[in-house]
């Protein structure tokens, strides 16, 4: 993780902090990256409450309860599968906000209709809309997977600002 990522890690934590929130993750492309670059800082455990790593399809299911049929219609890499691994991380934690991300981070596995540095983003906070942002990402897996992390903490601010939901549009 980068100086970069870590100081926008730390402002998010304290703005988590100061709205006396709680944040969970459930991550499949980027690994556990989101939640590794926020425990990097030290006080995360009053604002970390879990994290998720769900890489495949069958870890989606158990221990988020994204339904078989749904990954089925629409394949792993899908707003409706982003929505459903935010609302389940939800679900299984304590947590006000929950992120999720799933993707393509390459350098193989992409497609025409999924290319590579494709990302789904979701966010979801109790008693309000969940949203989802789609993103194509350039450059190498590391820079798909940085880039991840960057617009998973810039939703989790916008979910901090907006009373509508996790995100603007």
């Amino acid at each position: 993780m980068t100086p970069a990522m870590l100081a926008e890690a730390t402002v998010l934590l304290a703005e988590f902090r100061a709205a006396r929130l709680m944040l969970a993750t459930a991550e499949s492309c980027t690994g556990g990256l989101i939640a590794a670059t926020l425990t990097a800082i030290a006080g995360s455990s009053d604002v970390v409450e879990r994290g998720f790593v769900t890489y495949s399809n069958t870890a989606k299911c158990e221990l988020l309860g994204v339904p078989d049929a749904l990954l089925a219609m629409h394949g792993a890499v899908s707003e409706e599968v982003a929505r459903a691994m935010a609302l389940g991380a939800l679900a299984r934690s304590k947590a006000d906000i929950a992120l999720s991300v799933t993707g393509v981070a390459g350098p193989g596995g992409g497609s025409a209709a999924k290319p590579v540095g494709l990302v789904f983003l979701g966010c979801a906070r109790r008693g309000r809309e969940p949203l989802v942002a789609r993103h194509v990402f350039a450059g190498d897996r590391a820079a798909v997977r940085e880039a991840s992390v960057a617009g998973a903490f810039a939703m989790a601010r916008a979910a901090l600002a907006s009373s509508a939901g996790c995100l603007t549009r």
